[in-house]
């Protein structure tokens, strides 16, 4: 790949333009899985800036206390509790302005790369209340004037605590920042998540502990660390995670040899299914993320300690430099902040150094029984409180837009961003566009969901399937609600019913796959078909086994279906 130019196929355009969705696919899936999506280097520089901005920004508001002084020497400072908690809320604050997860063109945010908080702090934009029905003062999915001073506030009040002085940032100034992101969340589920707050809000209560005791505290921080770690792990116990490993390295920009990336596949190219190579990968790095945490959490210092910290150290690197899906690189640079704080200079602190075990045992028994709902009941709870982080099992969906649809949605919607296809047509030409859109379409097949995601759309939109425009769901929701990381809860029937009251869709226009994601207890996937003028059409499940065993280019997959409200055959 070239500095500037990006590495996309080699391929005759107009007998490549003439053939179906499943042909098209083909040639790029190799791409894929031999080069990756053939990213330009300089994008990737610019994530390397921005985190190099996001460090800088951390270092400038923990110099702002008086405590603590001295740019160049950080080796003084670095681990003092005031630091570590300026550092959480500085990468809170990071995170809601939309300049963390979801940020940029590795997340087909083009122009702008971001814009949330743009988004956010302009009236009639879309939000989405977790629970319009039972909250008062929610309902509705119009943001108002009082949304953008809510978000406004939450802004404001953040940086005011990051410019507190003292050893530690007032309890009052914290809880505040937590009250405004809470009531800011009632109104817009969608700031909550982006704020990453099952991380740093949950990190965050621990400084109310702080407040009171310190050590209590910083345990209570490290046990939450290590619910995350172990709540990541356990949504890794599935078939699906070695596909993801699998995607994730062949997009490396770090290895780059067509040989290694190769071997990530069984057979390249005629079979692109995980390796025997990429599966012990993921098994490994599953059993690291269960173990190591205990092993930091029990040991107290000294050579152990030291061992376990510079292996979750090389996990979290091996992340951030594979540059994974939604780009969530700042907290992995968080975390391996956090293991030198918590697990190394504190090793010292334990379980056993609580003076009051039960407000620990509250915040933690809420976060890790978040995991344990999110696990078992998946539909019922985002990805991102649930810690399934990369499990490769998460609630996805594809839209399937008419022409006429997607004029509709223009004129409809206020958008934070264009869709991506509009930006990719104007810097490629309408022809040459459909390439890279079709290597978004390749690397979403190399997930085994990607099988059924595809399967399904003839189902939806009956046989003049290929006048749709299939876009992943993710993309319409960040596109239309300011953000969106993964999380399929975004784009459900909430967002469906939301856009329809907007755009005024026929039937026919749109049709949406949804696949839920795989509950730990079972071993398949429920999927519903919906057309957002009539409602649910089909719903039914898919085995993972029939999923997993196919080539990424095999769609036909057996199903099960439980109700049929209407004929998907034929959308008109």
């Amino acid at each position: 790949m070239g500095f500037l130019q990006p590495n996309l196929p080699d391929l005759d355009l107009p007998a490549w333009s003439a053939g179906t969705r499943n042909e098209r696919v083909r040639p790029l899936q190799r791409h894929v899985a031999e080069i990756g999506f053939g990213t330009p280097d300089v994008v990737f520089l610019m994530y390397v800036v921005k985190i190099g901005l996001y460090v800088l920004g951390a270092m400038l508001f923990a110099l702002s206390t008086d405590t603590v002084t001295g740019f160049t020497d950080v080796g003084d400072w670095w681990a003092d509790p005031v630091v570590l908690q300026k550092v959480v809320l500085w990468t809170l604050f990071f995170e809601v302005l939309g300049l963390g997860c979801g940020f940029g063109p590795l997340n087909l945010r083009f122009s702008p790369p971001m814009g949330s908080f743009l988004y956010w702090l302009r009236p009639t934009t879309m939000r989405l209340p977790p629970w319009p029905g039972r909250v008062p003062l929610t309902a509705g999915t119009t943001r108002t004037p009082v949304d953008v001073v809510l978000y406004a506030a939450l802004l404001a009040t953040t940086v005011w605590a990051l410019l507190a002085d003292g050893s530690l940032v007032p309890g009052e100034r914290v809880a505040l920042v937590l009250g405004l992101l809470v009531l800011a969340g009632l109104r817009d589920k969608v700031i909550f998540l982006a704020a990453r707050s099952e991380v740093y809000a949950t990190i965050a209560v621990t400084f109310l502990i702080m407040d009171g005791d310190l050590v209590d505290g910083i345990v209570a921080a490290k046990l939450v660390l290590v619910v995350i770690w172990w709540g990541a792990a356990t949504s890794k116990l599935n078939h699906h995670f070695p596909f993801v490993v699998q995607a994730m390295l062949s997009n490396s920009p770090i290895l780059r040899s067509r040989r290694i990336k190769r071997g990530w596949h069984r057979s390249f190219p005629d079979d692109l299914r995980p390796s025997r190579r990429t599966t012990l990968v993921a098994h490994v790095s599953t059993a690291v993320e269960f173990g190591v945490p205990l092993v930091l959490l029990l040991s107290d210092g000294g050579a152990v300690t030291a061992v376990a910290a510079v292996v979750m150290v090389a996990f979290h690197l091996n992340i951030l430099t594979s540059f994974p899906m939604g780009v969530p690189l700042e907290w992995n640079v968080f975390m391996i902040y956090a293991i030198g704080v918590l697990f190394v200079h504190d090793a010292a602190l334990g379980v056993g150094d609580l003076t009051d075990p039960l407000p620990v045992v509250l915040l933690v028994g809420a976060a890790a029984g978040t995991v344990v709902v999110g696990n078992l009941l998946p539909q019922q709870v985002s990805f991102l409180p649930a810690m399934r982080y990369y499990a490769g099992n998460w609630d996805t969906s594809f839209w399937c837009f008419t022409p006429e649809a997607l004029d509709k949605l223009e004129a409809g919607t206020v958008k934070a961003t264009p869709l991506p296809h509009v930006t990719l047509e104007n810097i490629y030409g309408k022809e040459q566009a459909e390439v890279p859109l079709f290597t978004g379409y390749a690397f979403r097949t190399l997930h085994s969901h990607g099988r059924a995601l595809f399967g399904l759309i003839p189902r939806a939109c009956g046989p003049d399937h290929e006048r749709y425009l299939p876009i992943d769901g993710e993309v319409v929701a960040g596109v239309v609600l300011g953000w969106n990381f993964g999380d399929g809860h975004l784009h459900n029937e909430q967002f469906i019913e939301a856009l329809q009251q907007r755009c005024g869709f026929e039937p026919g226009d749109v049709r949406i796959v949804l696949l839920h994601a795989q509950p730990i207890h079972r071993q398949t996937q429920q999927y519903r078909l919906v057309d957002p003028a009539l409602g649910e059409l089909e719903r039914g499940e898919v085995r993972v086994a029939d999923m997993i065993s196919r080539q990424p280019w095999d769609w036909d997959l057996p199903l099960t279906v439980h109700h049929q409200q209407a004929t998907t055959s034929d959308p008109a």
